[in-house]
């Protein structure tokens, strides 16, 4: 849904780059308004050099970066990426401290070079807001994949960010440490579906969906 002020401008309110990144083609996005060119970067898991040329070729200034969990796909690039752009990394729950603080460590045992561990700058909980491209996202804590992952929504734009809780057609791994299958179904059920079958998700791999297509036919959901 746009504002007055992006009818008038004929810009949409967001824009939405996918950078799949590290062997894993995890969903790195680049998201930024742009009538201002202000963004944020979503799971910069590696690749910072392909990161950084997207974020020049589309002229964003990133503000921070977001981190959805602590798996190493999602977070091994945040550390350099922060440094070159000088932002702040923000989330996920600090449930997802001990998966940070193991980035490098898991990185040589997968067999991908350059991932670094991070300390965010600022640990999310529910009931908060992050800024995401001059908006407000909500924070919903979705634990299941992992002990601290979060979501972001937007309830205006009918938009959530939803790393690696729900698929296209599937739902998150819960056989990495961590994990419990019962809980991110539970979060699923009580935080995901309820947001309304209208919502558009981003997720952590492959294409986005609608909540509505999963209910109908997400096999896990049934």
């Amino acid at each position: 849904m746009s504002s007055p002020e992006d009818a008038e401008s004929g810009l949409p309110p967001i824009q939405v780059a996918i950078i799949p990144v590290t062997s894993f083609q995890q969903n790195c996005s680049l998201i930024w308004n742009p009538a201002t060119g202000h963004g944020v970067v979503v799971d910069p898991g590696g690749d910072v050099e392909i990161i950084l040329e997207t974020v020049a070729a589309y002229k964003v200034q990133v503000e921070r970066i977001l981190l959805t969990h602590g798996h190493l796909d999602h977070v091994g690039g945040a550390a350099e990426l922060a440094l070159a752009l000088n932002v702040p990394v923000e989330g996920p729950h600090e449930a997802d401290r001990p998966l940070l603080a193991r980035v490098e460590e898991q990185a040589v045992k997968f067999g991908v070079a350059g991932l670094k561990s991070v300390t965010p700058d600022r640990w999310l909980v529910e009931g908060e807001t992050v800024r995401i491209a001059d908006r407000d996202f909500a924070v919903l804590h979705c634990p299941g994949h992992a002990p601290g992952h979060v979501v972001f929504f937007d309830a205006e734009l009918r938009f959530a960010i939803s790393g690696d809780v729900l698929f296209a057609g599937s739902v998150g791994r819960t056989d990495l440490p961590g994990g419990d299958h019962a809980t991110l179904i539970a979060s699923i059920r009580d935080k995901l579906l309820p947001l309304g079958d209208d919502v558009t998700f981003l997720p952590g791999h492959g294409p986005a969906s609608t909540i509505g297509q999963e209910r109908l036919t997400n096999p896990f959901l049934r």
